[in-house]
């Protein structure tokens, strides 16, 4: 787990030279997230929806929580919250594995309402 919170880590750099382009831009992210959040739910949740999506949903964030520890409440969450499991996972030296993304998958499947 520490390897997995290390790599992420790495991830950090990306994120301060993107908020330096762009600073009024979390103020609109974060307007904007609730009913992002709220879509995706009713939508489906996905490998391919940003994790902050995913966390936003009790359920959602419940399944992160459980498959990935150690996800939400990393320090470079704000970096990669945006980037989706599937995009997330080369970045993470191979602790995001294929099982714990088709664990995560399987979880929001059951969550999802059928539609």
């Amino acid at each position: 787990m520490r390897a997995f919170v290390f790599c992420l880590a790495l991830l950090a750099p990306v994120s301060a030279h993107a908020a330096a382009e762009n600073k009024a831009e979390p103020q609109t992210a974060a307007a904007a997230a609730a009913p992002a959040a709220a879509a995706a739910t009713s939508a489906g949740l996905s490998l391919d929806t940003p994790i902050a999506e995913i966390a936003a949903a009790p359920a959602g964030k419940a399944v992160l929580e459980t498959q990935l520890p150690g996800l939400l409440t990393h320090p470079a969450y704000e970096t990669f919250k945006a980037f989706s499991l599937k995009a997330l996972q080369p970045y993470s030296n191979g602790l995001i594995t294929d099982e714990r993304l088709a664990a995560v998958e399987a979880g929001l499947k059951a969550i999802t309402p059928a539609g």
